[in-house]
Parts: structure tokens; sequence; C-alpha cells
């Protein structure tokens, strides 16, 4: 059964700027099928990005992925016969690519899109490019890392990954890499606590100097661009050490909402 991770959302009250900041330091790109009164869907070739418009009740974060399967069919009914405490929540037609939203057993929250039908939209119908500057990870603080891991390569037939983080757990479907990461309160004591879920984005870009230096332009021309400060004080250094260990990029930023992004060479 073939799956690819095909998308990764972010809820924010800046969509707009959010959408400006990953197509102008990762040279992501939209779509002329969007719908831009509703939310931003820009992508790598590969991965789409979904900005969407925060409303009432839902904090700005990074929020969800999504996995896409060659039979929806199929690959729902195993999951509801092989994993029965797992839902399966069917989804509003508006949503431009997305038939389903589930959960793992650790209850983090996923879509599931069909790999080709009448509600794939925007981005997702305009995937036949691919960005220098692409995303490669995915990283998630859960309870259970390992089981979590097991679930997706038994449900979607993705492959272990090696990783050199301790303790963490990957699983990949050959260009994107989901890497589970064991939450605990103690990792905090020194910072403000997060609660698990997703953490970070990873980047792979062609060059990291000049990675850098595009920052640096693109910040210099337009201030509102410039990653959002990370790392500054004594709590700030002790949650930027703790994305170090966890994680398998050099560099470490957030854009302009905090989103935390993790960029390998």
């Amino acid at each position: 059964m073939a799956s690819k991770i095909n998308h990764v959302a972010i809820m924010s009250g800046n969509y707009a700027l959010e959408s400006r900041f990953y197509q102008s330091m990762f040279g992501m790109q939209g779509s002329p099928r969007a719908r831009p009164a509703r939310a931003v869907s820009i992508g790598d070739g590969y991965v789409g990005m979904n900005i969407n418009s925060r409303r009432a009740g839902r904090p700005g974060r990074l929020d969800h992925f999504g996995i896409q399967v060659d039979d929806l069919e199929a690959t729902t009914a195993r999951i509801q016969e092989k994993r029965p405490e797992v839902e399966v929540l069917v989804r509003p037609s508006t949503r431009p690519f997305v038939a389903f939203a589930t959960h793992d057993p650790d209850g983090n929250v996923f879509d599931l899109a069909p790999a080709r039908g009448e509600n794939l939209k925007d981005i997702y119908t305009h995937n036949d490019w691919q960005a220098e500057r692409t995303i490669s990870h995915i990283g998630i603080r859960t309870l259970n890392a390992e089981a979590c891991a097991e679930f997706y390569v038994e449900m979607f037939d993705l492959n272990l990954a090696n990783l050199p983080i301790e303790n963490a757990y990957g699983v990949t479907d050959g260009r994107v890499t989901l890497i589970f990461l064991p939450w605990s309160i103690k990792d905090y004591a020194e910072t403000d606590i997060v609660g698990p879920g997703m953490e970070y984005i990873g980047f792979k870009v062609e060059d990291m100097a000049k990675f850098k230096d595009d920052v640096q332009t693109v910040g210099d021309g337009n201030p509102l661009l410039t990653p959002a400060p990370f790392g500054q004080g004594p709590e700030g250094k002790a949650r930027l050490e703790l994305l170090q260990r966890t994680s398998l990029g050099s560099l470490h930023i957030a854009d302009p909402d905090g989103v935390l992004l993790d960029i390998v060479a």
C-alpha cells in the first residue's frame, strides 16, 4: 500500500504573512486554484503547506500533518479492524484535499487523503515541479514514541528510519520523515512547559551559507519576514538547547508566528 506524507498545516492569525515568509525563504509556490479568503496553500512540489486562518477557540500553532494513500477505503478499514481504539472522522467537502481525519494511539491528529479524486484541489493538483529547498522531516513530541512509530509502519507501510537522536523513532515515505520524540515534563524544567504535539518542521536546503545569506537579505528588505526571535534569555536558551538535542539540523530558527524550523543542509 503506497503512502506519502503529503502536507503539514499551521494555524495562524497572520496566514498571509506566514505564506510570504515560506515563499521568500524556501521558494515554496502557491497555486492558481488557491482560496485566499479561507487559507493559503503552498508547497515544495511534493509536500503541501496549509496555513489556515486562526479562528476563535483554535490556538495558533503547528497543527497537524497529512498522509495520502492509494486506496482510502482499504486504509480506513485496516485502521478500524486492527486499531479499534483509533477513530476515523469524515471531513467536510470544503477541504481541498482531505477525506478523513484520524489520530494515532497517542492522540496525534492527522488527515487522510486519496491519491486521486474530485476533492483534490489547489496545490495538490499543482505538483509537477520541485523546489530546491524542501520539507524533509517533522518533529513530534509524544508520550509513547516507539509505539507511535510502530502504528505508522503497520497502518501505512512506512519504513523505519535510523536517526542520530537518542530515544527517537522515525518513519519515512522515502522522502519525508516523521520523527517521534519522547515527551517528558522534566525537559522543561528551565523553560516554559510545552505539551505533547507537533514541535518543528524540518527543511533541507541546498547550501547552508546561501540560505543564511537569503534570510539576511529577505529580512533587510522586509523586516516583517525576519525570523521570530528564538533562543534569547535563560529560558529561551534552554528551549533552543532542547531543540538542538532532539533534531537533525545545524540551524534552528522560528517563522514570524514562532513555529520552530530545523534546517538541514
